[in-house]
């Protein structure tokens, strides 16, 4: 673990070093930018998205944002640089970076366990599926190896998930429990995920679910603020994000709002449940931004914790949240649900680049690379070698799948050969 740890702060000082000799970097070119931009109008033309915006920023200066098609085909209102989106995961990032803060602080510790905070969490179990005789499942509950602590839910080891993700009894428990019923606040909904069986024992797979949702209740608990209010104190108002809430509250911000297609049923199921719980503030996927305020928070990540002379992590706390805590060594497995992807590894709510990874020729991107997208098609990369944040805003669940490698492929491809892989 302590060699992977020196092998990421390697790749990250080797970036802090490059941003230092930023003169050295090549713009990208400028038709590499115009294969971005046939992208998009293709995609708007052809039906398969209604708009989209889309960013590219190098030394701290847009070099390309280009705004598609329309925020809402109802109205048909053009998509603009303030356009607001449902970001769904990359609500993460920002929950983790507050989570960093308080541990920077001193007011909450990685090792705490979350009965600390959260007592319902000291009964908690592990759930196992047996297999009968007869073909059935039945699940069965054992001890925790270890109580499930504020680390786990950074890197999402606490055996915590989704009711879409995991073995079928995982599934079914997290839908018989109908966690989403009524009205509830971070408090009360970080109780009912306490109360089911956790998917694995804590700290031995790589699990994507609930924890940051439980890690905005912890945050509301150490801090006395709602997260919200917390969230805003810290990082929206000092970072001038002005427009990243979680629910809208005038016509205009309503106006501004990005719809997906009305095929995209998904997507359209999640917004219903959005906006059928506007006192939930869900650290794990409820904000909404625009792209002009998502590139502040992406460009402080690139400056390493610090933004327009305001440091929002010391670097030890920035290494921490940025440095790879899941890979050889730590215990932590990988299944078919790793996000993180193909030469990846785990921070603090964030991916990061460890390696050029199996696929022959390695994926785009360089070592240190962070990024993190959602289920709302959104995306944003940050990459310390090329000094560059990109960022892609939309709203489609039925072609993220397609378009985000598609997209960052053609970031990449803006640049000479040498410089667009590990």
């Amino acid at each position: 673990m302590r060699r992977r740890e020196f092998l990421v702060g390697a790749a990250m000082l080797a970036g802090t070093m490059a941003r230092s000799r930023a003169a050295d970097v090549p713009a990208p070119s400028p038709e590499g930018l115009d294969r971005i931009t046939a992208f998009f109008d293709n995609e708007v033309a052809s039906g398969r998205l209604p708009g989209a915006v889309i960013l590219v920023q190098q030394h701290g200066n847009p070099v390309y944002l280009q705004c598609f098609g329309v925020r809402d085909t109802r109205t048909g209102l053009a998509m603009t640089p303030d356009t607001i989106f449902a970001i769904h995961s990359m609500t993460k990032p920002i929950t983790c970076l507050g989570a960093m803060m308080l541990i920077d602080e001193g007011k909450l510790a990685l090792t705490d366990p979350v009965s600390k905070y959260v007592p319902l969490f000291a009964g908690t179990k592990v759930g196992r599926g047996v297999t009968l005789p007869n073909g059935t499942v039945e699940l069965d509950l054992d001890p925790p190896d270890r109580p499930v602590n504020i680390e786990d839910l950074l890197r999402h080891t606490s055996g915590i998930s989704y009711d879409y993700i995991g073995s079928e009894w995982v599934e079914h428990a997290y839908r018989a429990a109908n966690i989403f019923k009524g009205h509830f606040n971070n408090r009360q909904f970080a109780d009912r995920i306490a109360e089911l069986p956790l998917a694995r024992q804590p700290g031995t797979l790589w699990r994507y679910g609930h924890s940051t949702d439980v890690l905005g209740s912890v945050i509301e608990i150490v801090s006395s603020q709602t997260l919200y209010d917390f969230l805003k104190a810290r990082i929206f108002d000092p970072l001038g994000m002005n427009s990243t809430k979680f629910v809208l509250a005038t016509e205009d911000e309503l106006a501004r709002m990005a719809r997906p297609l009305p095929n995209d049923f998904i997507l359209l199921a999640g917004e219903r449940d959005r906006l059928d719980h506007p006192e939930w503030q869900s650290g794990g996927g409820g904000l909404l931004s625009t792209i002009t305020d998502y590139q502040r928070f992406a460009q402080m990540l690139l400056n390493g914790g610090e933004f327009e002379g305001r440091r929002y992590l010391s670097p030890a706390a920035f290494k921490a949240m940025t440095t790879d805590h899941i890979g050889p060594g730590s215990g932590v497995g990988r299944d078919y649900f790793y996000f993180p992807g193909d030469g990846f590894g785990y921070g603090y709510g964030l991916a990061v680049r460890t390696d050029p990874g199996n696929a022959k020729p390695p994926p785009p991107g360089s070592l240190g690379e962070l990024k993190w997208d959602s289920g709302s098609g959104t995306y944003f990369g940050v990459d310390p070698k090329l000094d560059m944040v990109y960022l892609m805003m939309q709203q489609t669940q039925n072609e993220r799948g397609r378009i985000t490698p598609a997209f960052k492929a053609l970031v990449y491809d803006c640049y000479p050969p040498e410089l667009r892989r590990p």
